[in-house]
């Protein structure tokens, strides 16, 4: 696979996943994630510790190396409580990939052009094996926003979507940035939250609602993640939906 993809890779497995073996049509997800902590090494090590009780698939170092932490066809432990679409649990559905990176808690920091290379051959290669639809590549944020804020807004989904290895809107972000501080009317504000749902966010009343919309910006409109539903979240979301 390595050299097939032109990627560094190499097996470093952990022993935090479930038996038995899923039947490869159960991959239906990729979900992405950060570290969020401080070193490299530690990130590893606790991925590959019983104790710790989390794993994942890949991980990407800092300099584009990829790990194969758990061989794919076996639950990793890396989604948690998580939702899309009114599918629960999604670890049992997906496949989990760690990139290196400190997080929003340790001086959250743009991702390496060696990383995100690295990415774009892993999902290539990952997509066309197990025929993931390009709206299933999503974040940890997206499937438990309550929790989780990974990878976060400085991660290039643009980039991925120009490449075809996930959704994300078609719309001029100079343009639409001239609806920012436009308010939505109350009809506006109900469609743009059943537009979160069709997407696949899940639970976005009453609590929930702030964590939905900042895990839609997160993605979408990533130059201001304030949970704020203005005119310019909802033109993309109704965006996302035509895609």
């Amino acid at each position: 696979m390595s050299i097939k993809l032109g990627l560094n890779l190499s097996k470093n497995y952990s022993i935090n996943f479930d038996l038995p073996k899923r039947d490869k049509k159960k991959i239906i997800f990729i979900i992405l994630h950060y570290t969020g902590m401080k070193k490299e090494s530690k990130a590893i090590k606790r991925l590959c510790d019983p104790k710790s009780k989390v794993s994942s698939h890949y991980f990407l170092k800092n300099n584009g190396e990829v790990l194969n932490l758990v061989p794919d066809l076996y639950i990793a432990w890396h989604a948690g409580k998580s939702e899309w679409k009114k599918i629960k649990s999604l670890n049992q559905y997906s496949i989990g990939i760690e990139i290196s990176n400190p997080g929003h808690d340790h001086k959250y920091k743009r991702f390496s052009s060696k990383q995100i290379l690295s990415l774009l051959k892993l999902l290539k290669y990952l997509i066309k094996k197990y025929n993931i639809k390009k709206q299933n590549i999503l974040g940890h944020s997206d499937i438990a926003p309550n929790r989780k804020k990974d990878p976060g807004e400085k991660f290039p989904w643009r980039k991925l979507a120009k490449k075809n290895l996930c959704e994300w809107h078609t719309l001029n972000e100079r343009i639409i940035k001239k609806y920012r501080s436009l308010k939505v009317t109350s009809y506006e504000e109900k469609i743009f939250l059943k537009n979160l749902n069709n997407i696949g966010y899940s639970k976005i009343s009453g609590k929930n609602k702030l964590y939905a919309v900042k895990a839609f910006q997160r993605k979408y409109r990533q130059s201001l993640i304030n949970g704020k539903i203005d005119k310019e979240c909802y033109l993309i979301s109704k965006n996302v939906l035509k895609l």
